[in-house]
């Protein structure tokens, strides 16, 4: 709840002072290593890096009295607004004015402009301001003002590391941008932190990782900037976001659904007896998971999406809940828990091996056999070389319908030749 309040007035557009503050907070916090990205010549696959971007002085003024403070909010002035100063009339003025829609509970709330940190190149002017604000302008002329402070502008993604025992590593990631809002997601990096908190000292078999950043563009030079091996480490990811709302929890599963990190978030789920719904891929909410997949690392996400206040000023610390925090917290580190117990087969070969061959003698001779156990084996024998390279013991014993004691058994003899380790 510290971090939420202490953050969420702060103007965190992509590149900003206040993004540079947050940065700051956060690793007095945890120690987070800061890998920044700056700008290019050419952006990553249109993925462009907006100019460093504040806001100086931004107001809207009639015959000398100021009708709207564009600094007394951080969504008051459109996100990377162009500056501005002229003379216009109340119909050019609209054009550059947003506000929430008719039938929005709270006409006095402020909604989130953002399209501009995505197209940079492609800038314009405004505010986004209180439906009567809106609805009450009168005929004539006005003054506007926008002043801004620019500067070349650069991606800091904050990155923490608990090393385990293991190089693999799972993955938890939120984005720390969204000015002015507390939900979204700040709530997600005040429950990674937590969590990680939590984690300072305690010993586990695989490596876990925080990831704050800016929301997809961000990951995209992440990701992009990550060598093979370090991505091949990665067993999978979860996206934290808009988890302190007194909403339902959602489960949105990764693209292939069936994943280490799927499972144990919905383990944790049932465990917890937590109230929560589940949903395809994309089809509850769309953030940095299809960059992550895009590069071969699963994403499912847990949110309390969607709430009322979504992207606007109502979005405060006044609809955040303590214990939702808590409760998402220690769904986190329930799932953490049963990852960590969870037997992995790791692949040490390729191809298919001659598994009757002297220097493996694994071969599983079933021919005119009646034990059912051997004919499971003689599957599991065949079903290995074609395997993903990292694969829980579980799913080969789901898959195959077959006790642990005779299938642990049998994959040690594996690990013993060299072919697999047991994780």
């Amino acid at each position: 709840m510290e971090i939420v309040e202490d953050l969420y007035r702060t103007n965190r557009v992509f590149c900003s002072p206040d993004y540079d503050r947050c940065v700051e907070y956060l690793t007095e916090r945890l120690p987070f290593e800061v890998r920044r990205f700056e700008q290019r010549e050419r952006p990553l696959h249109g993925w462009a890096i907006p100019p460093k971007w504040d806001v100086e002085k931004a107001f809207i003024a009639r015959d000398g009295e100021v009708l709207y403070d564009g600094t007394h909010h951080p969504l008051a002035v459109i996100a990377l607004s162009a500056p501005f100063e002229g003379t216009v009339s109340r119909e050019t003025l609209r054009e550059h004015l947003y506000t929430v829609d008719s039938d929005y509970e709270n006409p006095e709330a402020i909604p989130f402009h953002f399209r501009q940190l995505y197209r940079s190149w492609d800038r314009d002017w405004g505010f986004c301001v209180p439906r009567p604000f809106y609805d009450g302008l009168e005929p004539g002329d006005y003054e506007v003002v926008i002043r801004t402070e620019e500067a070349d502008g650069y991606l800091d993604v904050l990155e923490y590391t608990h090393e385990g025992a293991l190089d693999e590593t799972f993955v938890f990631v939120a984005h720390l941008d969204h000015p002015g809002m507390a939900n979204d997601d700040l709530a997600g990096c005040a429950a990674g932190v937590e969590l990680f908190d939590r984690l300072r000292g305690r010993e586990t078999k695989f490596s876990y990782q925080l990831v704050l950043l800016q929301e997809i563009t961000a990951s995209a030079y992440y990701l992009d900037a990550a060598s093979e091996q370090e991505k091949h480490t990665v067993l999978g990811a979860l996206f934290l976001e808009m988890l302190g709302s007194d909403t339902q929890l959602a489960l949105q599963y990764s693209a292939s659904r069936d994943t280490m990190v799927d499972r144990a978030v919905e383990a944790a789920l049932r465990q917890e007896g937590a109230d929560y719904r589940t949903g395809p891929f994309r089809s509850i909410i769309g953030n940095d998971e299809i960059v992550w997949e895009a590069h071969d690392i699963p994403m499912p996400s847990l949110s309390r999406f969607p709430y009322p206040e979504y992207h606007t000023s109502d979005d405060n610390p006044d609809i955040i809940r303590e214990q939702r925090l808590k409760e998402a917290v220690d769904l986190l580190e329930c799932t953490i828990a049963r990852l960590d117990n969870q037997r992995i087969v790791r692949k040490q070969f390729e191809g298919v091996p001659a598994t009757s061959h002297p220097r493996y003698d694994l071969y599983v001779d079933t021919w005119g056999s009646s034990d059912e156990t051997a004919k499971t084996l003689r599957q599991v024998m065949d079903h290995l070389p074609i395997a993903p390279e990292y694969m829980p013991v579980r799913v080969l014993k789901e898959r195959h319908q077959i006790s642990a004691g005779p299938l642990l058994s049998y994959l040690k003899q594996w690990e013993d030749k060299g072919l697999i380790d047991l994780l």
